[in-house]
């Protein structure tokens, strides 16, 4: 029987051994999870409204206990776990709030006496969840999920199943029937199985892009429906109207938060030739001034990377960098799993952290003459889940924003996620929406009801 350690990456020290489920306890699960779907599927949005409320209320009421597992798993400092936690509640209450709506019957006038679209649950949704935000990427599936009246079965990242014992744990604390969410405790080789089995309607990944490929393949193999949330290299694009000192507050929460494990994450800071310096050098005093070290201390703003091995690929990454000519203003040493926030200059487009995702605690810095090259610059990526513009001219960024092969445009923001908006990405960034009324009909039967007297 295999089972799963896990380790705090602050401490080094396990916290502990979970047994994994075998083939067949999973066919039982998935068996027994199907069959509440039957059930499910019938109750009002009513009744799903007053358990996802009380399924807030739990993560509210119980944040501090499951924000810290986050910290001690992944190391996330505590003051960002618990906002996390608190995120969650909020989506919760979002979907309890506009689920029916979103999914209310489309009447068409046609020659029929009737003709509606109906939006119906599938059935059993796997999610294959990353442990980058270990609650987060979870409840933004699941919300909709259970209030379209579709079952949800997870496979977590093996480094927060804590976490993931802990979502489910929610779910029966807030009064869902047994069966309605449920923990896999497996490992990457048992996803196949899982995705064949028939009982298994569609899936939803978030993850790095190899891990996307294989699930999309297997399901499309399967004729089932999948939503990707994939990697992201999101540029920051600072023109020279910006309002400099917001500007440079937005950029450092964008690249850092999260010690800068973040899909959508600024990593690629583009910057006017023309304020350069300026601007670069005041950044440096700002992340100069972040505060590292124990992530159970409330002011800790960088922690340390989720596991060691993730270092060590930022540190390669940093370093081949390094030698193809870009210049390190500050950090760039590493720890075990610890790895000091980083700015790169003089960084071009062939070079290794300009192309590739990096995902901790380091951002690149490219300058760029007029707004074309910087659309140019920006558009130089595999991937395509968002972009920050700052700038005062609003009118002229808007007109331009579909110049941007990108999932989303935030003009003076950071990209962030947000319950009543779509959130999803184009090219290798992944396909499908998240959140809104866009997520929420993603698992969903269209069904056409045409009624002729």
């Amino acid at each position: 029987m295999s089972s799963t350690k896990s380790t705090n990456p602050y401490t080094g020290k396990e916290i502990k051994t979970y047994t994994n489920h075998t083939f067949q306890e999973v066919s039982d699960i998935i068996d027994k999870a199907d069959k509440r779907f039957y059930q499910w599927r019938q109750t009002s949005f009513a009744e799903r409204k007053k358990l996802m409320l009380a399924a807030a209320e739990e993560l509210k009421k119980n944040k501090h206990e499951y924000a810290q597992t986050m910290v001690e798993e992944m190391g996330k400092p505590i003051s960002q776990a618990i906002a996390e936690v608190e995120k969650c509640a909020w989506v919760c209450e979002y979907y309890a709030e506009n689920a029916e709506k979103h999914l209310a019957d489309d009447v068409i006038e046609t020659d029929a006496s009737k003709s509606y679209i109906s939006f119906e649950p599938l059935g059993v949704v796997l999610a294959v969840m990353p442990w980058n935000y270990p609650y987060w990427q979870v409840f933004r599936f699941a919300a909709p999920a259970l209030m379209a009246g579709n079952i949800g079965i997870l496979k977590h990242a093996s480094n927060v199943f804590g976490c993931a014992l802990n979502i489910e744990k929610i779910f029966k604390r807030a009064g869902f029937p047994e069966n309605c969410f449920t923990t896999l405790l497996i490992g990457s080789d048992q996803v196949e199985a899982v995705l064949e089995n028939p009982k298994v309607k569609a899936a939803t990944l978030t993850g790095s892009g190899p891990a996307g490929s294989s699930v999309a393949s297997i399901a499309g193999k399967n004729i089932k429906k999948t939503v990707l949330e994939l990697g992201g290299s999101n540029a920051l694009i600072v023109l020279k109207d910006c309002d400099m000192e917001k500007t440079l507050e937005t950029c450092v929460h964008a690249r850092f938060q999260n010690t800068g494990q973040s899909c959508i994450a600024g990593k690629r800071l583009l910057v006017d030739e023309s304020i350069a310096e300026e601007f670069v050098e005041k950044l440096v005093e700002k992340v100069k001034n972040l505060k590292s070290g124990d992530p159970k201390d409330k002011e800790t703003y960088i922690g340390t990377l989720a596991r060691e091995d993730l270092a060590e690929d930022l540190e390669k990454q940093v370093n081949a960098t390094i030698d193809a000519g870009a210049k390190l203003l500050i950090g760039g040493k590493r720890d075990k799993a610890y790895f000091e926030p980083t700015i790169l200059t003089n960084v071009t487009k062939d070079m290794t952290a300009f192309k590739e995702e990096t995902f901790g605690p380091v951002l690149t810095v490219t300058t760029f003459k007029d707004l074309d090259e910087a659309i140019e610059l920006s558009n130089t990526s595999r991937y395509g889940l968002g972009v920050s513009v700052f700038t005062k001219d609003l009118k002229t960024i808007e007109k331009e924003a579909y110049r941007f092969d990108e999932g989303a445009v935030f003009i003076n923001e950071l990209v962030k996620s947000d319950p009543r908006l779509p959130f999803g990405g184009v090219k290798e960034s992944g396909y499908g929406r998240e959140l809104s009324k866009h997520g929420i009909r993603e698992f969903v039967n269209r069904k056409t009801i045409f009624i002729k007297s």
